[in-house]
């Protein structure tokens, strides 16, 4: 796990590596400062030059001055090394994303992986500051405090034989308490991220139903068991701080008894005031540097839970790979189901799609009708292959689709959801999702397939209308025909349009159809709809049922023989099932 986070390094290195030779320089200076100072101090005592004095004292001033621009810069080189790590980071679990199939996402829910993007990220940015800045300086200071202070006060450092391990044995008492709890909290960001965002995407449904008070009791409840969980832990943490005050003060009465009595006893010869004076600097070096040793083992202990959850998405597999040598042409648009079985999950028991055989030739148009739940997207996401068939196989231009590459196969196939989405930016920038390189023409050309040039042409700025993030500012109709302009754009030889044309009413839906018809006639074109008139004209129905292909033929012979599309085609022709749908 740590050689996983440590890769992400990188370019980093340099900066991590300056910051451990500053830091270790400065803690030699720390260390040889109360050395210096003692020997001043004795000194003095016995009577010193003027000269020599102020020699003395511009040694010390420039230790300082060094030990303080070696802090300075370190603090610079650890805070560049760390937001640097934390950046690629960022950028590996993004791409990571970016390949998984939508079952590796199924594994994940969004609010996880946005906690684990941004908290999860952060404390890890923490933790690896720490270690290269705190982490080093605390074990090295520990070392040289212990030794200089050996040197400087021989039997009389022998307090911290005894003050060490007691100060060393509560910390780590503290810390294993606080543990537990600081690991809670980490899900519960998961489920507080989870609140808001469906919040903020449901908006709407919450201000129509009026449940704002239902859903700020629920994002509080979030909110207190995350504040209930650090306030226990920081409650645990706390006892650090007079653990330290307590060994701390122990050893400054210690040394001022024992210390002082030696010098009067031994007349200054076996120990001196300056020694004293140093072994006070000395034993509270050590102490501190055993405290922050606390504090980073708790930060690390805290963040390793955040590093398992990011390792986690980094080494996640994606189920859908490219072939040694993939297919880089599609030579149609026909697409074969042979003997397709397919569920979601290896341990799910049901398959949602069962023993499903299809031939559908380039350039038809090809309806898909059936109930809730009866799996026609689930039919057509297997097609751009994002997912992969458990049994059987689903072949495009007469090849399996596991064949070709897969952002070849996804370029030729276009799929217009029923709730797409429109990101922030002009008409044109989301146009050209669909086609990076397409000109004005071809965007408006498009538009005029889709039906949406005229209301685009009564926007003010045209075109250069800006759509408010996640499409906000036009209506469901707009939007979904919008989408359908830029899936056009891609030129593919299959277009999928799952259910994308039931916000728009029933004439601009065969004004829709009609473009596709005499416009795109090689590109093969499935429509999943709820509206009999939407397929009623196309060359193949399908009918679905439980997951299975419960009859397939044009719509003639499906009233003849299917009495699931009779009965659907009744209640609306008879049932006033076609009444247009306002924008």
């Amino acid at each position: 796990m740590i050689k996983k986070l440590l890769s992400c390094v990188r370019e980093y290195k340099k900066p991590s590596i300056i910051t451990f030779l500053l830091i270790t320089l400065e803690v030699i200076i720390e260390c040889i400062i109360p050395f210096v100072t003692a020997s001043l101090v004795n000194q003095i005592k016995v009577g010193i030059e003027i000269r020599s004095l102020l020699t003395i004292g511009i040694s010390l001033v420039l230790m300082a001055i060094v030990s303080l621009a070696c802090g300075g810069i370190a603090g610079y080189t650890s805070a560049k090394a760390s937001a640097g790590f934390a950046k690629n980071l960022r950028h590996d679990i993004f791409n990571k994303i970016q390949d998984y199939s939508f079952e590796n996402i199924d594994k994940f829910s969004s609010s996880s992986l946005v906690t684990r993007l941004t908290t999860d990220i952060t404390h890890v940015q923490m933790s690896f500051m720490m270690i290269i800045r705190a982490a080093v300086r605390a074990p090295l200071m520990f070392v040289f405090a212990i030794i200089m202070a050996y040197i400087m006060g021989g039997k009389l450092a022998g307090t911290f034989l005894v003050v060490v391990p007691v100060l060393a044995f509560g910390l780590f008492l503290v810390s294993q308490k606080a543990m537990p709890t600081f690991r809670k909290v980490f899900k519960k960001y998961d489920k507080l991220n989870e609140s808001v965002e469906e919040n903020i995407r449901g908006m709407r449904v919450v201000k129509g139903f009026s449940r704002e008070e239902y859903e700020t009791k629920k994002f509080y409840k979030a909110a207190d068991e995350i504040r209930s969980n650090f306030t226990r832990a920081e409650r645990i943490v706390a006892f650090n701080n007079p653990i330290m005050q307590l060994c701390l003060y122990f050893n400054m009465i210690f040394v001022l008894t024992v210390g002082s009595n030696l010098v009067i006893t031994s007349m200054g010869r076996g120990l001196d005031i300056g020694q004293i004076s140093a072994m006070l600097t000395y034993s509270m070096q050590i102490l501190m540097s055993l405290m922050v040793v606390s504090m980073v083992y708790v930060m690390i202990t805290i963040s390793f839970e955040s590093m398992r959850r990011i390792v986690e998405v980094l080494d996640e597999k994606s189920t859908l790979v490219n072939p040694e040598n993939p297919v880089m042409e599609i030579p149609d648009g026909s697409i074969d189901f042979k003997d397709v079985s397919f569920k979601y999950s290896e341990k799910s028991k049901n398959f949602s799609l069962q023993d499903v055989n299809l031939h559908i030739d380039s350039g038809m148009t090809v309806g898909i009708i059936g109930g809730t739940g009866s799996s026609k997207s689930t039919l057509v996401q297997l097609i751009p292959r994002l997912y992969d068939v458990s049994v059987g196989s689903v072949r495009v231009g007469g090849i399996d689709v596991r064949e070709y590459d897969l952002e070849v196969l996804r370029d030729s196939v276009a799929m217009v959801l029923q709730k797409n989405q429109l990101f922030s930016g002009t008409i044109k920038e989301n146009m050209r999702w669909g086609n990076e390189n397409a000109t004005d023409e071809e965007i408006i050309e498009a538009c005029r397939l889709s039906q949406a040039d005229e209301f685009i042409s009564a926007f003010p700025d045209g075109y250069d209308t800006y759509i408010e993030q996640g499409g906000t500012n036009v209506s469901g109709g707009q939007k979904q025909r919008l989408c359908i302009a830029r899936a056009l754009l891609k030129k593919p030889k299959i277009l999928i349009l799952d259910d994308s044309t039931s916000a728009v009413d029933t004439r601009t839906d065969a004004l829709i159809r009609k473009g596709f018809k005499e416009f795109i006639p090689e590109t093969t074109k499935i429509i999943i709809a709820q509206r009999i008139s939407s397929v009623q004209e196309a060359d193949m129905i399908i009918v679905m049922d439980g997951g299975k292909v419960s009859a397939a033929g044009n719509h003639e012979k499906l009233m003849a023989e299917s009495e699931i599309y009779r009965e659907i085609y009744e209640q609306q022709t008879m049932g006033g099932g076609e009444s247009e749908t306002n924008e």
